[in-house]
Order: C-alpha cells, then structure tokens, then sequence
C-alpha cells in the first residue's frame, strides 16, 4: 500500500530537488547574462548583435534540448520501478542524439549572415552576429551534452553539483570575457568575438566537469562504457519522446525569436531594449523552468509507481510556487523598471535613455504573461513527466504560430503599437498555451488514464 503525503511533505519534497534546480538554471542563464551585460557596457551596437546571433543559437539549442528532456522523465519513471539498465540505455542514447543533431546544426550558425540576410536584419549588426555564432555556434554540442547529463542527473535528485559546476562557469565566463571583450591585461580586443570564444570555453569546461563526476559517482550506470556502441531499440524511443519536446520548445522560443526579428525591423534601439526586456524575463522563467523540471521529476516517479494521487497534489504544489513568483515578478517590472533596464548599459552611452524609455514600456508589457507564462510551463512539465508529448506540441505550434505571431504584427505594426504591441501579442499566444496544456493535465488525471509506464 502507498503512502500518501501530505501537501507540506510534497511542498518540502519539491523545494528540496527544486531550490537546487533553479539555482542551476539561473546560474546557466547568468553566463548568458553576463555576456549581455558586458557587451552592453562595450557599446550598444554589440549588444544587438549578440541579441541577433544568440536568438538563432537558442532557438536551434532548445529545439535540440528536446531529447535531453525526453531522458528526465523515462530516467526518473525507470529509476522509480526499478528498471536501472533502462536508466542507463535512455541516458546514453540521449547523448548520442543530442550530438547528432548538434551536428546537423553547425552549418546554419557557421553560415548564418545569409540567414540573417533574408530576415531583414540591419546589415552592420547581421554582420557582427554572423561573426559572434561562427565561434559560438561550436559550443552547441558541448551544451546539449550537458544538457541531458543534468536531465539525468535532476531524475537522479542529485541537483547540487550541477549548481556548484554551473556557478564556477558563469565565473569563468565572466574572466573570459573581461579579458576578450575588452582587451584587458595584454588580451586582444575582440568585443563580440570575445564573448562568443567565452561561451565556447565555458560549455567545454562544464561537459568535462559533468561527465568527470557522473563516471566517479556512478559506476552501476557506467554510462560512458563503450559508450560507441549502438542501442536502437533506445534510441528509438528517445527519439521518439525528444522530438515533440524539441518541437514544442521550438514552438515558444520560436516565438521570442519572431519578436526579436521584428523588433529587429524597428532598428538597433528598439532590438537592444528588447535583448534587455527578455534577458530580464528569462532571469525570472529560469525560476519556472526549475519548477518545472521538478514536476516532470515528481510527475514520473509517481508515473513509474502508478500513484495518481501523489501526481495531482505535486502538480497543486509546483502550479501554487509558480504563480506566487509570477505575482511577485508582476509587481517588480512595474515598479522598479528602469533600474534593472539601466545596469546593462554604461552611464555616458548616448542611447541610453531611449534605451530605458523603450525597455520600460515591454516590461509593462511581459507584467501582462507572467502567470500565463508560469502555467504554460508548469502544464509542460507535468504532461512531460507522464511522457505526453504530442498533443502539448501541436498545442503550442497553434497558440504560438497560428495566433501569438500574427496577434503580435497586427498590433506591432499594422495598429502601430511598435514593441509593446509585439509583447502584447506574446501574451496572447502563451495564454492560450496556458489554458489549453493544463486543461489537457487535469483532463487526462480526472480520467484515471492507466498509469503504466509506455515502453
């Protein structure tokens, strides 16, 4: 007979995997901050085009982050009913997916100017962003190594040492760029070249960290022997679950990226004050996406152990934290806008207070998703945990593409709301995500769907 915990047990269980999880997660992002920050301080125009280049390397990382999202919940539901070979089977064919499709992606980045070229990007910082992912662009397959090892790794519960691993790469990421962006202590000056060799060094740094400790901490999974040898049956069924979630993430970020192109068509200053508005609120989502993990963490175990109830009250818990961040983020971005605007740009910039007016504006406007935003992300990871990924990624190519995009250039730009409007039509997109995910979460519990888990 199961024990059934209490929503205080849950809520303790979830703060103990998820506080870790999203330290991790903010730390990651941090790099990427930092990066933002630094190439701000260098000039505007830097910033732009890492905003440029970055939003194609994430929109290709994210879609390839698919199956590493796919190894949490089978590890975890695995791990939960015993099955520790499977555990090592998904772990290991997660990684060889991840490089191939790191693969597949190269020539896209190492010859993303025409990319840039066709999307109407303003011709000088196309140029800088092209130069920014001809170097960055390697560090895709580093970064989605990594990425599955800390999926492995978090269905495992064991999250601290990827914070710790995590927090001295945004520190050396912050040397690296010290020294290269600005051509300090005999470094050369590269501005946005330097930055983009920092984030190359820093994913390689961080593979060789991960992959050292989880070969000493688990040798009853052995992950890395023979480690060339081909498992197609796992492979498979990887695939099989990764390649929705790569779908379906592609979907959202695919609809940040559509706004940056369109912000992109506005001019430098609007694309600026956007990188800033979304480095903002991605600071704060790296807080959701923690709780996220957490329920598609919880949500397979309890798949694995067909314990329902224990499915639902976790999913009260995680969609309770959640929304009482977003509450707490509302009233942040409306009060305190132009301080967290005005850090990412030096003081005597001459852009700077154009910058501010317009980046106060969309984060008025990102106040608007943030619990829409919150409950899309939540509804993901719990149908994520319970391994129901097709019906979430047509969901999410509906609300984003068919509505969220077409909403935001209707009100960027034949309305002539500019960037606000754009934001505005972000919203709308998630919302319906929102609805739709959590009615499908709650509809396919209240059925009592078997809880077996699919081979």
């Amino acid at each position: 007979m199961q024990h059934r915990q209490s929503y205080r047990q849950h809520l303790r269980a979830v703060l103990g995997l998820g506080l870790p999880l999203i330290g991790s997660h903010m730390a990651q992002f941090a790099i990427h901050l930092t990066d933002a920050l630094m190439l701000g301080w260098y000039s505007v125009e830097a910033l732009a085009a890492e905003v440029l280049g970055g939003t194609l390397y994430f929109v290709l990382f994210i879609m390839g982050s698919g199956f590493a999202w796919a190894v949490m919940p089978m590890v975890a539901a695995a791990e939960a009913s015993g099955a520790r070979t499977q555990v090592r089977r998904v772990t290991r064919m997660g990684l060889w997916a991840s490089m191939m499709f790191g693969v597949a992606s190269l020539p896209v980045m190492i010859w993303s100017a025409a990319v840039f070229d066709l999307l109407g990007q303003e011709k000088g910082t196309a140029l800088l962003a092209a130069d920014y992912l001809r170097i960055a662009g390697w560090g895709i397959l580093p970064a989605l190594m990594v990425m599955v090892l800390k999926s492995y790794l978090a269905a495992l519960e064991r999250t601290r040492v990827v914070l710790w691993i995590t927090l001295a790469a945004v520190g050396l990421n912050v040397i690296v760029n010290y020294l290269l962006i600005f051509g300090h202590f005999g470094s050369p000056e590269l501005g946005v070249r330097g930055a983009a060799m920092a984030s190359l060094a820093v994913n390689l740094a961080s593979i060789l960290a991960l992959a050292a400790y989880v070969h000493r901490s688990s040798p009853e999974h052995a992950l890395f022997t023979r480690f060339w040898r081909p498992d197609g049956e796992a492979l498979a069924r990887v695939f099989r679950l990764g390649w929705p979630i790569g779908l379906t993430s592609l979907a959202e970020v695919g609809l940040f990226a559509a706004s940056s192109v369109m912000m992109g068509w506005l001019g430098t200053v609007p694309l600026a004050a956007h990188g800033i508005a979304l480095q903002i609120t991605s600071l704060v989502f790296m807080v959701h996406l923690g709780l996220s993990n957490v329920a598609t963490v919880r949500a397979g175990q309890a798949y694995g152990r067909g314990d329902g109830a224990a499915l639902r009250a976790g999913a009260w818990v995680v969609l309770a934290l959640s929304a009482l961040t977003a509450l707490i983020t509302m009233a942040a971005f409306l009060i305190w806008p132009d301080p967290m605007i005005g850090v990412f740009l030096a003081p005597d910039d001459p852009a700077r207070a154009l910058v501010i007016a317009t980046g106060q504006q969309l984060l008025a406007a990102a106040a608007l998703f943030q619990l829409v935003d919150a409950a899309q992300v939540q509804a993901l990871g719990l149908l994520r945990g319970v391994q129901d990924t097709r019906a979430p990624m047509v969901i999410a190519a509906l609300s984003y593409w068919a509505v969220g995009v077409p909403v935001s250039y209707l009100l960027g730009f034949t309305l002539g709301y500019g960037g606000p409007g754009i934001w505005l039509g972000l919203a709308v997109g998630l919302a319906l995500a929102g609805v739709f995910m959590l009615a499908r979460f709650w509809g396919w519990s209240a059925r009592g769907v078997s809880f077996q888990p699919r081979s």
